[in-house]
């Protein structure tokens, strides 16, 4: 059981009283229920980049035998807020949960980045599977997608470590974040635009599930 997160949603810029309220994210944090997200200095918003790659990743894994639950059943709802998007990995007992976003960062910085977590309602144990799911991914997502490790990101590994993301401090299942690209990068926003970009980054990522999960 896979659960495929595409990051914020399309209707949350129409919605700011339920974006904008406060909710538990653990780790002693309260934050929004989530957020607009980015967008190419041209206009293609992040919510939609996610929405279509999270639809391809779950074909492809569905296509490998796998069950995949995905967190939003479209890109024009609103939310869901960040501690039911963990809730869901939770109910389902996933086996792999993968929050899929894009970010902006300076326009001077391409790349991707896996983000893990430091700390799990289910303790050390969940951290270190999160960590292995982690792994495998940036492998993966390295090797497949033609993108660099973020250039803009500390340590320049491709991997980050947060305690401050609800999307991972409530869940219980293994749980990791990418930032597949950098969308105010001119570079990376022509790649996540691209009908074959996109399905790069798609392939990337269900691989790199795939080898976690085998």
């Amino acid at each position: 059981m896979v659960v495929i997160d595409p990051g914020h949603d399309g209707g949350n810029a129409s919605h700011p009283a339920i974006v904008n309220k406060l909710v538990y994210a653990g780790n002693g944090i309260y934050k929004p229920c989530n957020t607009v997200g980015t967008a190419t200095n041209s206009g293609y918003a992040e919510h939609a980049f996610n929405w279509n790659v999270a639809k391809r990743v779950r074909t492809i894994l569905v296509a490998r035998g796998a069950t995949v639950v995905m967190t939003r059943p479209s890109d024009t709802g609103v939310g869901p807020c960040i501690n039911k998007r963990a809730a869901i990995g939770n109910a389902n007992g996933a086996d792999a949960v993968v929050s899929i976003h894009a970010d902006g960062g300076p326009s001077t910085g391409r790349g991707f980045h896996v983000i893990q977590p430091g700390t799990s309602l289910a303790g050390p144990v969940m951290v270190a599977a999160s960590h292995r799911l982690a792994l495998k991914l940036r492998a993966s997502f390295k090797a497949e997608s033609g993108f660099p490790y973020a250039t803009y990101t500390a340590g320049g590994d491709g991997l980050v470590t947060r305690k401050d993301l609800g999307g991972l401090n409530l869940s219980r299942r293994p749980s990791v974040f990418i930032e597949v690209a950098n969308m105010r990068n001119a570079t990376d926003a022509r790649i996540v635009k691209s009908e074959a970009g996109r399905a790069r980054i798609a392939r990337a990522i269900a691989n790199g599930v795939t080898a976690y999960l085998s």
